[in-house]
């Protein structure tokens, strides 16, 4: 029997790309459930993480027109992660697997028969991984190689070259619901989970419409989320520095003792300006990375909802919220 496949797509502000990966996903869709690859009952849901454009508004249109497509619909803006597993956890209990992918298209669709091949064949996670990164900048490429291999020594398990263009079974959901934190990187809870997981390779390409969502701005933010939500080595490595410092410090001592005593003192301020700067620095710094830390205990502690559904259009549930 053919599973049944539900795509899920977090959309903010897409109401330029919406129409164009409609029509799209559409296409596959009906060319999937024709080869019989998948059930006749599959859906593409599609995320509305509280857009101040028409999102929603082209969401419930295509609902209405076509019984493929299905909503979600949070009662604000959550950012993509949150937007993101809301879709994940209301439509697995109404599927056999998902994949995940962005509004805009970038993730080659073509790649969706390989990973269900994958499926198929005993995998219950998949990772969409670019095979080159040939039309990012040479910034944008250095510096993803240099997080990732940053991730990799923090001891944080991630997938090289993957994003958030992934199949999931209904098992690896469900391991995945059991996760409760706020904070969230999915890139880096999903390897966490478990299953056996396999790859497929695919051409990122360029935007069907719009603009991007993630500025330099936000890629940093989403960078040290991942890092401080995975990782306590860098609460580990200020612990170090400050036995390091104390070590030459007490080296420094000795010296200056010595020197005393040898009558090889030289007075000057360079060297205490220089001290105070680099102590003064190295303190704030780790000030920060640990109220870094505090901050995720605070609100994780408040364990406040992740995300607030507001609307839910699906044709294969009854009780449909609206």
């Amino acid at each position: 029997m053919a599973a049944r496949l539900y795509i899920v797509v977090p959309c903010y502000n897409e109401e330029e790309a919406l129409p164009l990966t409609a029509a799209r996903l559409r296409e596959k869709m009906e060319f999937l459930i024709t080869s019989g690859k998948i059930a006749p009952d599959s859906r593409v849901c599609f995320v509305n993480d509280g857009s101040k454009d028409r999102t929603w508004e082209i969401i419930r249109g295509l609902h209405e027109e076509n019984a493929l497509f299905s909503g979600v619909n949070l009662s604000r803006n959550r950012g993509h992660q949150n937007a993101l597993l809301a879709g994940l956890m209301t439509v697995k209990d109404r599927c056999d697997v998902t994949i995940s992918m962005d509004a805009d298209l970038q993730d080659d669709i073509e790649a969706v028969d390989a990973m269900l091949e994958k499926y198929a064949g005993g995998f219950d996670v998949v990772y969409g991984v670019r095979s080159r990164r040939e039309k990012d900048t040479s910034f944008k490429r250095s510096s993803a190689l240099t997080y990732y291999h940053f991730l990799e020594r923090l001891g944080v398990e991630s997938v090289y070259n993957h994003a958030d263009y992934r199949l999931m079974s209904k098992k690896a959901l469900d391991g995945l619901a059991e996760f409760h934190e706020v904070n969230l990187f999915l890139r880096g809870m999903v390897p966490l989970v478990g299953f056996p997981s396999a790859t497929v390779e695919y051409e990122r390409g360029e935007r069907v419409a719009g603009e991007s969502k993630y500025p330099f701005r936000k890629m940093v933010a989403f960078a040290i989320e991942g890092v401080t939500s995975l990782s306590v080595k860098p609460i580990r490595f200020i612990t170090n520095l400050g036995i390091a410092i104390f070590i030459i410090a007490i080296i420094a001592a000795v010296v200056f003792v010595i020197q005393y005593f040898l009558g090889m003192t030289v007075p000057g301020w360079a060297s205490t300006v220089v001290s105070i700067w680099v102590l003064g620095g190295l303190q704030l710094f780790a000030i920060g990375i640990i109220g870094e830390y505090i901050g995720k205990i605070y609100l994780e502690t408040k364990a406040r909802p992740r995300f607030i559904i507001q609307d839910i259009l699906d044709s294969n549930k009854e009780e449909t919220v609206k």
